[in-house]
């Protein structure tokens, strides 16, 4: 059986999607699980650039790598090469959503569909806030990342 393939994608991919795939990898390499982890984000005004420092800092300060890797835009490819596709917001939900094709074999879902005991449906922008705005954020996607994992492993 091959690894699953999941894709967390954001606005810019540079906080939130890779701050969900150093997490979401950390804990599947701590508990054994082969998965091949990706993020992208819906704009490419990003294009290019490292992860935030502050999304670094804060995953560094629990223990978290984020990927040594540049900003990237979903393509098109994405849709058929992953599994699932995980967006922070409806609105990039649905902009993926917009983006499918009749090819598209990604099951597209919003990523915090797995941690409903959380009450919210979107992990918000931290961008534009303070290392607090980037602290829930993080407790947001680590509660996703948690029951992601779950969902997984009941899938075999």
């Amino acid at each position: 059986m091959r690894a699953p393939r999941i894709l967390f994608v954001c606005t810019g991919n540079i906080c939130r999607s890779p701050t969900a795939e150093g997490v979401l990898l950390h804990h599947a390499r701590q508990s054994g699980l082969e998965l091949i982890v990706d993020s992208a984000g819906t704009s490419a005004e990003e294009m290019g650039n490292p992860p935030d420092a502050r999304a670094r800092q804060i995953a560094q300060s629990r223990g978290y790598v984020l990927p040594d890797r540049r900003a990237r835009q979903v393509r098109a490819n994405d849709f058929i090469t992953f599994d699932r596709i995980l967006a922070m917001t409806e609105t990039h939900l649905r902009t993926l959503e917009r983006r499918a094709t009749a090819e598209t074999t990604a099951r597209l879902e919003r990523f915090m569909t797995y941690a409903p005991e959380r009450g919210v449906s979107d992990v918000p922008d931290p961008w534009y806030g303070g290392l607090a705005d980037y602290e829930q954020a993080l407790d947001l996607i680590e509660a996703g990342v948690e029951g992601l994992l779950r969902a997984l492993r009941a899938a075999g």
